[in-house]
């Protein structure tokens, strides 16, 4: 992980003053001890770090604390059950050392996203397509800015794999003190559910919050909406943010919206009474003219490339917040035609065929619907769509997917999508429950041949859009990942049928 240049050195002694944790060496030996960084991954660790090893599903970190200390770990922090398994490095002891990563990794680098104008995206759609967006105002007029989230982490024009939406707290606080470090003016962040209930953004702080919509997903880590709503709900208090921007057309935004203690602006695609709201959207082929009223009476007319609804909703939440970083609403408007979204979200592939070829990440129920609502606004013929729900998550929504593809789609192709541990038929059976799957609808469960199933399909007009995976690049079967990417077996099959 990348990390500032600067030298933030700190003693363990002073650590222990910023966290509730106990020592099992002395208070001399705590202050001759300094830590140079903060990782909570072996795999990160530089010479001079403090380790944080934390309680895993499968493993504990302190199995690692000697692959910590070979590569330059100094010092270890976990819990009471790590502590009996470290030897060899001075340790300290946390309730709830996930916790406490969060709080000394702010402290550690100076809180530097109090130094940024920083912003956190929520929501269970339109968290890329929203940060992206935003990001790409603010870089247009001029703000160096970074940006942390499920595609990519971006440092001004240097672009970082990211290998989860949102980083542990340590990545976040190293982040974003790299970003201070190089004078970046603004700092946008997808912010997960999983990352807001395993203390992940603990320590960060966002100058605005916002939050796109609410729908079924991530139901085996949650268990029920009402915890996941509540949730990301956490995200919208004054530990965590100053102002709330919220989508008041979805019921949950409109909940929250009530209850948060954040001062709020509302949004709406329609609703005058929001803060936010379009006063009209007339699509066309490329994308569509808009017009948007603003706060205190502001007007944005413009032309946008984007296609569907649901991309509207996630412009006029980027606009609002850029509005409200201080971004004057002429230079937006003139912006906006140049917005281009985020990649793997209703992405073309154009190779000069007669139908349109798009890729797209939707992998919730919600989500299918609306961009096969947005594939039939575009389509001059038949919708044909590709999905497969991923193995090792939420069983629950896969019949409603399989629900929403059936009934969105001219003709729905099931197949598999990172079956991981599970058997790809099994979860097909699941998908297709109590739907009559005949012709021209097609289960196929190599993911490569329903893609090409669906190229030759096509005809002049059609639409044929591969959901679920979008800009990932993998797929996980059994344990291992293999090269996989949906637009590169999309492209593949067009050029072959040509």
């Amino acid at each position: 992980m990348l990390r500032p240049l600067t030298s933030s050195r700190r003693s363990l002694a002073a650590l222990c003053n910023v966290i509730d944790a106990t020592s099992l060496v002395g208070i001399k030996e705590l202050e001759s001890i300094f830590i140079d960084g903060i990782s909570q991954s072996s795999d990160s660790i530089c010479e001079g770090d403090l380790f944080i090893a934390l309680p895993g599903q499968k493993f504990h970190g302190a199995q690692f604390a000697d692959e910590a200390k070979a590569k330059g770990a100094v010092a270890i922090l976990t819990d009471a059950v790590g502590a009996q398994m470290i030897k060899g490095l001075p340790v300290l002891v946390s309730a709830n050392p996930r916790r406490a990563a969060g709080i000394i990794s702010a402290w550690f680098y100076g809180e530097p996203m109090r130094d940024l104008y920083s912003v956190g995206v929520t929501g269970t759609n339109g968290k890329t397509t929203v940060t992206t967006l935003l990001h790409q105002i603010m870089s247009f007029a001029g703000r160096e800015s970074g940006l942390i989230g499920t595609v990519e982490t971006r440092i001004g024009d240097e672009v970082l794999s990211s290998k989860r939406t949102t980083p542990e707290s340590s990545d976040i606080a190293a982040l974003s003190a790299v970003m201070r470090e190089r004078h970046m003016r603004n700092l946008v962040m997808e912010v997960s559910s999983h990352a807001i209930t395993l203390d992940r953004i603990r320590g960060s702080h966002f100058a605005v919050v916002g939050f796109t919509n609410l729908s079924q997903d991530h139901l085996d880590f949650h268990r029920t909406m009402e915890e996941y709503f509540l949730a990301k709900s956490k995200l919208f208090t004054f530990e965590y943010a100053d102002l709330a921007v919220i989508n008041i057309d979805d019921a949950y935004g409109e909940r929250l919206s009530r209850t948060t203690e954040l001062a709020v602006v509302t949004l709406s695609r329609f609703n005058v009474h929001a803060d936010w709201h379009f006063t009209s959207i007339t699509p066309d082929y490329v994308g569509a003219a808009i017009s948007i009223r603003g706060s205190g009476g502001i007007l944005i007319e413009a032309k946008s490339c984007l296609h569907g609804s649901f991309n509207y909703d996630n412009l006029l939440m980027a606009i609002a917040i850029a509005v409200e970083s201080g971004i004057d609403p002429i230079d937006i408007a003139a912006i906006i035609p140049r917005l281009t979204g985020a990649a793997g979200r209703l992405e073309a592939v154009r190779l000069g065929q007669n139908f349109t070829a798009l890729v797209d990440y939707a992998h919730s129920p919600d989500a299918v619907i609306r961009v096969l609502e947005t594939a039939h606004e575009i389509a001059d013929g038949n919708v044909i769509a590709v999905l497969g729900c991923g193995g090792d998550r939420d069983t629950t929504k896969r019949a409603l997917m399989g629900k929403a593809l059936y009934e969105g789609a001219d003709i729905a192709i099931f197949t598999s999508d990172n079956p991981r541990s599970e058997n790809p038929e099994d979860i097909l059976v699941q998908m297709v429950l109590d739907l009559d799957v005949r012709e021209p609808h097609a289960v196929i469960a190599d993911r490569a041949t329903a893609i090409r199933s669906a190229v030759n399909a096509a005809r002049a007009g059609d639409v044929v859009i591969v959901l679920g995976k979008g800009h990932e690049k993998g797929q996980e079967i059994s344990g291992v990942i293999t090269e996989f990417d949906d637009r590169i077996e999309l492209a593949k099959a067009i050029e072959d049928k040509k």
